[in-house]
């Protein structure tokens, strides 16, 4: 009990603070918070009327649209922060093989969506043939452990290398990032290592490579024609001229399907025509690989297991298609006012942190005792549809919310459970499954 007293008033302290209560308001910080949260996550129309209902406020449309200020955006900004940094101590960490030489795995992307248009002064879009306004969620997920963080609102016209930089500030000795060629950046590639923690990225074209002994450059497209396997390896060096920082690293060559080369070639020749470009030989002849760069050692990350590894990289996808489709994180019914935008995408963030939180804690008992999972399209369904009664509940008693929220998650874990399906593994399943893939070697003086 002494716990949600402290919470509830830590959130009044927090309020007053960042200047979103000043004085004693029928709307107070837990209520707010509590409406941003599993609030919206029970509505499915969140209109200012709408709030007002769900939290049985005496307050109008009005004076509900009044409290969506910077200020509010800092104190919801503030709770983030605290969700983010409050792990749970005893949730044990995924194990499978592939993944026990890394402390941390954690995986960078982005996802973006339209905006009205009335915003695009504060959060630009491309224009044209896109939205005039655009929202870009930079997003940093741990695998091992669950946790989200590293979350940044921008304007979708920023390109994502322009966070490549901030990457190596999240990592420790140890900790292995996964990326794709949007963040791909050879000083951060070598900070990552400076770090002594690990990178698996896609190779970037045009990045120039040099051998590993010799110094001497590779002609890549014309060295991987004369191979007649579809595995191998090169150690290579990256950069090092011109002021670049060198990186040495693996390269690892996995030759594509005929279907898969061709239908890379057709989005390659999509994107660059719209930018009045044409591909050059070059990058359409390396369609037919996939080229990854790492500088974990290949006893820790046989050539085989490579991609099996970097694929881990879509479970991010799998949490923005819970948060647009759950959550609905890209939808407001904000038109102009872009703290009320923040207000909601912030409270959405938190509740996404919250599940994740309690999901990874459940999946990672189901999987350590008996390799089962649970699934996350399941879960954050079951979380949502219990929503509003967290809320009523919340409104109440913040220790009585928390009786009911793990009676329910007991309830459904269960129910959440996902299907074993001989024809279609998870990717959990394809790290834990032993590969005997074969691995062709270069002759000796190949690259010399």
């Amino acid at each position: 009990m002494r716990s949600f007293r402290y919470l509830k008033k830590t959130l009044e302290s927090w309020a007053r603070e960042t200047g979103f209560i000043e004085r004693a308001r029928n709307l107070d910080a837990l209520s707010f918070l509590a409406l941003m949260t599993v609030g919206h996550a029970g509505m499915k129309h969140p209109s200012l009327a709408g709030m007002v209902d769900a939290i049985s406020v005496s307050m109008t449309r009005e004076a509900m649209h009044a409290r969506f200020t910077p200020q509010a955006e800092a104190f919801l900004g503030t709770c983030l922060q605290y969700a983010m940094k409050r792990g749970v101590e005893d949730t044990e960490p995924i194990e499978t093989a592939l993944l026990d030489p890394f402390k941390r795995v954690l995986i960078f992307d982005s996802s973006s969506w339209d905006l009205d248009p009335h915003l695009a002064d504060v959060l630009p879009g491309s224009g044209g043939a896109a939205s005039a306004a655009n929202c870009k969620l930079q997003v940093g997920y741990e695998y091992k452990h669950g946790e989200l963080g590293f979350f940044k609102i921008n304007p979708g016209t920023r390109p994502d290398n322009a966070y490549t930089a901030q990457l190596p500030s999240f990592l420790q000795a140890g900790d292995l990032a996964l990326f794709d060629q949007g963040y791909f950046k050879l000083e951060t590639l070598s900070q990552i290592a400076h770090k002594e923690a690990f990178f698996l990225t896609r190779f970037l074209f045009k990045t120039t490579i040099r051998k590993a002994k010799t110094s001497d450059p590779i002609d890549l497209e014309n060295t991987l024609y004369r191979l007649p396997d579809d595995t191998y390896q090169f150690q290579v060096i990256m950069g090092g001229r011109n002021g670049v920082p060198e990186v040495r690293c693996r390269l690892i060559c996995l030759r594509v399907s005929e279907k898969v080369a061709n239908e890379r070639r057709r989005k390659l020749l999509k994107e660059v025509h719209k930018k009045g470009r044409t591909p050059s030989n070059t990058h359409l002849a390396l369609c037919d690989w996939t080229l990854l760069v790492t500088n974990v050692a290949e006893t820790d990350l046989p050539v085989q297991m490579a991609w099996r590894l970097y694929s881990l990289r879509w479970q991010i996808e799998l949490l923005f298609k819970q948060l647009k489709s759950v959550l609905a994180i890209h939808r407001s019914q904000t038109r102009k006012n872009i703290s009320r935008l923040k207000c909601e995408i912030y409270g959405k963030l938190i509740l996404a942190v919250l599940i994740h939180r309690i999901h990874a804690h459940l999946n990672n008992l189901f999987w350590n005792r008996a390799h089962r999972e649970l699934s996350f399209d399941k879960f954050y369904k079951r979380f949502q549809e219990r929503a509003f009664a967290i809320l009523t509940q919340l409104l109440v008693s913040v220790q009585k919310a928390g009786r009911y929220l793990a009676a329910e998650v007991r309830s459904v874990a269960k129910n959440c459970l996902k299907l074993k399906q001989r024809s279609r593994q998870s990717t959990l399943e394809m790290l834990a499954e032993n590969t005997k893939e074969k691995v062709s070697t270069l002759p000796r003086d190949f690259l010399n």
